[in-house]
């Protein structure tokens, strides 16, 4: 017989999916914590609230799998509760409440104040930036707006997130000093899209003047730039990269494709033609940064001489980091109308291609960098390995720097200068100078 546990109530909060869920997840375990709230992240706990992901089938099937796997545990008895948020719950939570019913209670993305009620807590508006950060003390993701109004065809985002609201300058350096006085170091600026920034309460592309305003709060050191979308870019955003040591010379700026066919289906508001222009653009303004970005593969109507053309454009870009999706049918997307003709093991075999395609590039990049010194900001020891990253990486995603830790003694959160001894297609080792 399923009986109460005795145990004090200890909230464990799940997250599943991109840095705009860590984000969120920590936002909503500053405000439990602000109510006295015993809160943890991913650690057992008696009552359990998953941040849910509902951007692409795997990630959908993971948060479904995360889902029946505590909904089986409340059955048992392990847990008492269970509640789940976030992008998934937001789009399909008619379809959850019928198939998963032992949840106690399904929210939606914007339903904040409705969670925190639900689990006895208030929802407080002077916290406003605040939260319990869950990634290495030395670096913190800085959401600068919510929802997306580009009309990709592909993507439910705007279905999940809604229209794109930017946050105000003034609040987005308040909450960066508090994270400074936390110790936090380096800054990574999320968004659907950091080049839209600004334009709905602004009325101009204002991603500089944040900038400038962001790198003048004491301690901050690193501000990194992510998810940028290659249509309308602020260019003043380059001149101030190069000349502010405190920005990293670093950019993600997902391409998806570049076949002007499947740009146009995609309705991306470019072509090969104007990204090429673009990028180059971007390695004249600021020599030497690292350019990051993110491909889709097996689009409805994508040739094989499409993808041909997406390879000899990785091979003459060489960029320094890219990432690789298979293309995956979201219904209420415009690309939904559009036949899912190209075959499920031909997505993954294209995926694959190109990948070893980047890590060939990626290989030789790296064998340029032995003998160099790099800033590296130390993030964790992890086994034998301090393990560091320098500006031209971004956590979780990119290269990191390997110490030995049997041989040098460095300290986690901290800038050292690590001279690159050896590497390979994503890691460099080093030893501090």
């Amino acid at each position: 017989m399923r009986t109460k546990t005795l145990k004090k109530n200890k909230i464990n909060v799940i997250t599943l999916g991109c840095s705009k869920n860590v984000y969120d997840s920590e936002v909503l375990m500053g405000q439990l914590k602000a109510s006295g709230k015993d809160v943890v992240h991913e650690e057992e706990g008696n009552i359990v609230v998953i941040n849910t992901c509902g951007f692409i089938d795997n990630a959908k099937a993971e948060s479904v799998n995360m889902i029946l796997e505590y909904a089986e545990k409340k059955k048992q008895g392990l847990v008492d509760k269970v509640f789940v948020t976030g992008c998934l719950s937001e789009r399909y939570k008619p379809d959850l409440q019928k198939e998963i019913p032992n949840v106690d209670e399904y929210f939606g993305t914007t339903e904040l104040p409705a969670l925190l009620k639900a689990l006895g807590a208030d929802y407080k508006h002077e916290l406003l930036g605040e939260r319990l950060t869950t990634t290495p003390k030395n670096y913190a993701y800085l959401k600068i707006a919510e929802g997306c109004d580009r009309p990709c065809s592909f993507c439910a985002i705007p279905l999940m997130r809604g229209k794109h609201v930017s946050q105000t300058i003034e609040k987005l350096v308040k909450e960066t000093e508090g994270l400074a006085k936390n110790g936090v170091k380096e800054l990574i600026l999320i968004a659907q899209d950091l080049t839209y920034y600004g334009l709905d309460i602004y009325k101009k592309r204002n991603l500089a003047e944040l900038l400038e305003a962001l790198a003048k709060v004491e301690g901050i050191e690193w501000i990194r730039l992510h998810y940028a979308f290659p249509t309308g870019f602020p260019m003043d955003v380059l001149e101030l990269m190069k000349r502010e040591p405190k920005i990293c010379n670093y950019i993600d700026i997902p391409l998806q494709h570049i076949s002007d066919s499947v740009l146009k289906s995609m309705r991306r508001g470019t072509t090969r033609e104007k990204t090429t222009k673009l990028l180059k653009d971007f390695r004249d303004a600021v020599p030497g940064m690292a350019i990051r970005t993110t491909f889709i593969v097996g689009y409805p109507g994508e040739t094989q001489q499409d993808f041909e053309d997406l390879k000899d454009f990785v091979q003459e870009m060489k960029f320094d980091r890219m990432g690789c999706f298979a293309y995956s049918h979201e219904e209420n997307t415009h690309a939904y109308l559009l036949e899912d003709d190209v075959p499920d093991e031909i997505k993954k075999a294209r995926a694959e291609e190109i990948m070893e395609l980047q890590s060939q590039i990626s290989w030789d990049l790296n064998q340029e960098k032995v003998g160099q010194t790099f800033r590296c900001i130390i993030d964790r020891k992890e086994g034998m390995h301090f393990v560091g990253r320098t500006e031209f990486d971004s956590p979780d995603v990119d290269n990191e720097v390997l110490i030995d830790a049997t041989k040098h003694y460095v300290k986690t959160g901290e800038f050292v200068n690590i001279k690159i001894t050896e590497a390979t297609e994503f890691d460099l080792y080093g030893e501090p100078v």
